[in-house]
Formats: structure tokens, sequence, C-alpha cells
């Protein structure tokens, strides 16, 4: 066959290319909505180029000298990296949750706190004496046979002692079963009574309690035979209350046979100005200024716009195995909280008048994040068994007691009754002393977790007190005191000087401090401190904080962008593969033809091949071959 050879002009054809080149130049130039740089190169030269962060710029400006780029991209990413460190301690500290102690000194009228007076004389109740009684003449009898001591007893009353054991064997059973003995110091093994041999500075007195089957003992031993003996008599004075249906509820007290004089601001306290409750070691208590209707305020601070109490501090033969001291036991604390003697009080000695001065102060503390402290304690797993608002000592007590019926069965006698529990006492419990000892050990210890559990009150306010002494009355007032005291209030004491005794508590100051707690680090102070650091390492802004970020999401989107070309170009990849000499013109040769196809070339008179049209020459054989062959 014969080859028809088309001819198209030179200059057309040359113009027309003109015009595409020219089209896709304007379609590379049109701006879209949102365009991605086409390379990590171009982001970051235009980056380096365009930002505001200092020393950005050195990084691109530098390029030909390779030295400057290595300087400037080390003590770039350098600076970085310690501004994040120091970013990193900055937030650590704001995360830490510090806070600023405030110190405000406060002047106004001051409401005067509770004050509980205790006798130091545990009381014999009618219901119990007899009882106590029998206790007092067996521990006389165990006096004797351990230390050779006879307490008052004349040997004529020995056949009344034995009678009254056998007509009480209830007691002297129990009180058999947890006997006072003297023990061996290194391994606590009984030894003979009256034993010559034994060296007395080796003894530990000491009870045994031991478990109901007898399997295991607790040995409770003191190195004082005083303290010994003063604990085991009052373990088995709590069983005899115990037994007692409302021993704390009973009232046998008498106010004005143990205060003598009660003023307040230059005015006479009356029965509605205190209240009384019972303890079981100090006594008949009563707590002044504890109606909330109405409270006392002191108008001026000192001595005579206090409290002034003229108590009397006779030893009376009340229970002198459970009280060894003279005097009174005192108190000052705020209103709605219980008296804990054995924390706060402290003793008043007998002819001695005592001046206390208080200094009002408040803690106010942050909870939440800054501290583990509560508002009102109703976040506390522990119930709180006193009527009255939550304070950490509150909290403590409350949760021994109730491990306490929880563990052993019974509750504690010096604390309150939880509901549908009872006292301990050995009569119907009768290992309940190997439990509580046992189990006093671990709360000590911790191992309770009560102090982990308690914590403190956000808001609680505490006095701080001062005392000082003198002797009253003096020794050239004292007739006239005592006389005017034997014809007002049937003073007959023998021994004068320790029979009185004077205590005032009054406010040193109207001013009163307040602790205060305030966040140290907060997020404005966060802020202003990541602000200077930045500052500080690149001198730059809030926008440039920006740049950064555009840079982060552009350097991101472009990642997305190649891996998803990637990704495209693997699936449109035919199976044998593009010719190597294709020059990527991938659309052009789905266009052309197949070899193994039909197919006839016009071609023109005179060619002149341009290289952007290359790739258009089928693959095969030589044109010139087969223009030849034809």
């Amino acid at each position: 066959g014969s080859v028809k050879a088309g001819k198209m002009p030179e200059g057309e054809k040359t113009r027309q290319c003109k015009q595409e080149e020219e089209q896709l130049q304007k379609e590379e130039k049109q701006e879209g909505l949102i365009e991605f740089y086409s390379s990590y190169q171009e982001l970051f030269q235009f980056f380096c180029s365009n930002t505001t962060i200092h020393g950005a710029i050195r990084l691109v400006c530098s390029k030909k000298n390779k030295m400057k780029t290595a300087f400037w991209s080390v003590l770039f990413f350098l600076t970085f990296g310690l501004m994040y460190w120091q970013f990193g301690i900055l937030y650590r500290e704001y995360f830490s949750y510090p806070v600023n102690l405030n110190l405000n000194l406060n002047s106004d009228r001051l409401t005067f706190p509770a004050v509980t007076l205790c006798t130091l004389n545990p009381y014999r109740y009618s219901a119990i004496r007899k009882k106590l009684d029998e206790l007092d003449q067996i521990t006389h009898q165990t006096l004797l046979d351990l230390y050779d001591y006879n307490m008052s007893l004349p040997r004529s009353d020995w056949s009344t002692l034995s009678t009254q054991k056998r007509s009480s064997r209830s007691l002297l059973h129990h009180v058999q079963r947890h006997p006072l003995r003297r023990q061996k110091r290194d391994n606590l093994v009984n030894l003979p009574e009256n034993s010559p041999s034994v060296d007395k500075n080796d003894w530990r007195i000491g009870f045994v309690l031991c478990s109901e089957n007898n399997k295991d003992c607790f040995h409770q031993a003191y190195s004082s035979g005083v303290d010994a003996v003063r604990e085991w008599y009052s373990f088995h004075y709590i069983n005899i209350l115990a037994q007692v249906p409302d021993a704390k509820a009973l009232d046998e007290s008498d106010f004005e046979n143990f205060i003598y004089a009660c003023r307040f601001n230059e005015a006479t306290c009356d029965k509605a100005n205190y209240t009384h409750f019972h303890h079981p070691l100090y006594g008949n208590c009563y707590t002044f200024n504890d109606n909330s209707s109405s409270l006392w305020t002191s108008s001026l601070p000192g001595i005579n716009n206090g409290l002034s109490l003229v108590v009397r501090t006779e030893q009376n033969d009340f229970i002198p195995l459970l009280s060894t001291v003279t005097g009174a036991r005192v108190m000052v604390h705020d209103q709605n909280e219980p008296a804990f003697m054995d924390d706060g009080g402290f003793n008043v000695r007998p002819g001695i008048e005592t001046s206390i001065s208080m200094r009002k102060e408040m803690t106010v503390r942050l909870g939440g994040s800054y501290s583990d402290c509560t508002e009102d304690g109703s976040d506390v797993p522990v119930q709180n068994l006193y009527s009255s608002r939550y304070t950490e000592q509150v909290c403590i007590r409350s949760c021994f007691q109730l491990n306490m019926v929880e563990r052993c069965g019974c509750a504690y006698y010096f604390y309150p009754l939880p509901e549908g529990a009872e006292y301990c006492d050995y009569t119907k419990h009768m290992s309940w002393g190997y439990c509580y000892y046992k189990l006093l050990a671990e709360f000590k210890a911790d191992v309770l977790g009560c102090f982990h559990k308690c914590r403190k009150p956000c808001k609680m306010t505490q006095y701080q007190l001062s005392a000082g002494y003198s002797r009253w009355p003096s020794a050239v007032s004292e007739d006239w005191v005592f006389y005017m005291l034997s014809q007002q209030n049937k003073y007959n004491i023998t021994s004068k000087r320790n029979g009185v005794a004077k205590v005032n508590i009054f406010f040193e100051e109207w001013n009163y401090k307040t602790n205060g707690e305030s966040p140290a680090f907060t997020v404005v102070t966060l802020l202003s401190q990541l602000g200077n650091q930045w500052s500080l390492w690149f001198g730059s802004s809030v926008l440039s904080v920006m740049e950064l970020a555009e840079l982060i999401l552009d350097f991101i989107a472009i990642t997305f962008i190649l891996a998803f070309r990637w990704f495209r170009s693997r699936q449109k990849l035919s199976p044998p593969g593009p010719s190597p000499n294709s020059h990527d013109n991938t659309a052009f040769q789905d266009e052309t033809p197949g070899l193994g196809a039909p197919h006839r070339f016009t071609v023109e008179a005179v060619v002149t091949t341009l290289p952007s049209y290359n790739s258009l020459e089928p693959r095969g054989p030589s044109r010139d071959g087969e223009l030849g062959h034809d």
C-alpha cells in the first residue's frame, strides 16, 4: 500500500504549542481556596523566610554556607529545647497546686469560746457504789500481795473483805480472770508471789488479756507500778460502768459545791450559762458558754472582761485509785465542738490563781486540688458519732469506735455508742479487753487507716493560750477570804491551802489572726510565665506561636497528601508496567494503538522533530524501516 502523508504548517504548530503552555501556566498561577506546598523543602523555606520568630531567617540566608547553616540549625533547635524544658518546669509547678499564705489581722468584738472545767474526781454514783467498794477492796488486797502495802485497811477488816468476796462472786471471778501480776522484764514470764530471789528492778507489773478460747494472750505490761495499778483499775471500772443502763445519763452533780463563784464581764453566772456531763476519768465537768442561742461576747480585752471562777480542788474520797492528781482540769474550745480533755486540757493547781490569756486564730484552707481538707466531713468515709460538727479528732475517735464494734462486737465506753451496738462488758463480752488492746496497737500504728481517712477541716478556729500563776489567796488575805467562803458556800475544808483555786480566762487583745490560702499559680500566672519564656528565647509574641502552629498543621497536611498520592499511584500501576522510555507520558501512551493492531501513519514531507513530542513516536521497529518497507 501507499503511505499518505499529511502536512501541517510549521508556524501553526508552534503557535498551538505556545497556547498550550500559556494555558498551563495560567492554571498553575490561579489561586484556590486551600493550597498546600508541593514539598517539605518549599514549606520550611517559606516559613523561615516569613516568620516573626527570631533566628529562623538565618537558616535560609546562610544556605550557601553549610557551616553557618549547621550552626544556626543547632542553635535554633537547642533554643527550642531549652525553652520547652522551662515550659515543663512551669507546668509541673502549676499542677502541684502551690498556695500562698495570707495573714490578716482583724479587729472586732469577739465571741467568747466555750470553757469546760472538770473536778478531776471521778464520781461514785450511788448505782455503782457497792461494786466500786468491792473493787477497791480487791485492789487493796492485790497491792498487799504484790507490794506488802496495806492501803488504809486495818487487819481487823479482813473478815469483812472475805465476806464481801463471797457475796460478789461475779466481780471477783472477772477480776481474777484479769489479775494484776508481777512479770519478768525480758520475757514476761509469771513469777511466784513474794519471790525473794528476784531483783525488784527487773520486774514489770501488768495484766494478761486472753482471747475467748485462751489460745492467744496479750500482755499489757508497765515499767511503773503506779501506771499499771491505775490502768488495771480503770479497766475494771469501765466494765462496772457499762453494766449500768444509761450510766452516762446519770446526773448527780453538785455545781455549787464545786464552783464557789462565777463571773463574766463583771456579771454573775447562773445555771443557764453551763451544761454538765460526767467523764469517767475526770469526774463532773461543766461547760460554760456552750448555748448557741445566747453566746457571750467580750466588750473589752483584759482580765476584768473575761470569765472568772473560784473552784473547789479538795480531793474528796471519790475514787482515789483512779485519780492521782489534785486540782481541776480546764479546756478552751469552740462552740459545737466536744471537749476532749485528754488532748487540749491542762490542770489548775490548788491554792493558785491561774490567769489564762487567749488569742483567737482562724485557719481557712483551699480545698479541691490544693489540699485534702474537707468542708463539713460529708466526703469523709467515716460516720460522725458525735452530735457536733466535724473535726479531725471527732473523725479519728469515730473511726476507732466503728472498728471496735466491727472487730470486737461491742463499743468502747469512752466514745459515743453507734446505733444498734452496746458498750463492752466482760459479763457479756468475755474477751473484749484482749480485742481492745490488740486493736489499739493497730490503731496507733495506723493499720486501721483512721489517720489517713480523717482529713483536716477547711475552716477551723483555735485559741492560743498563755498562762500566768500567782498564789491565791495571799498569806495576809487568806483568813478573811476563807471566812467569807465558809459563810456563803459552807466552806469547811481543813486543808485550806489545797482546797480552792481561782481561774481567769480572758482575751489578750481584740485583734485576731486569720490564716488564709490563695492559689500561688493561676492560669493567668501560667500564661504570663510561658510568655516570658517565649520572649526570652525567641523574642516573639502570641502570633508567632500561631505561625508555629500553622507550620505544624501544614506539615501534617502535606504528609497526608503525599501519602494519598503515593497510595493512588500504587493502585493505578498496571501489571505489565510502563516502558522505561515513556517519560511519564502515560496519558498519551493510552491513546497510542497497540503494536499488534493494524494502523496507518500520516507523515509530513518535511518532518521537524520537537523535544516535547518525542513520546508520540510509536514503540517497536524504527520508522525508517517501516517507511522503506512500505
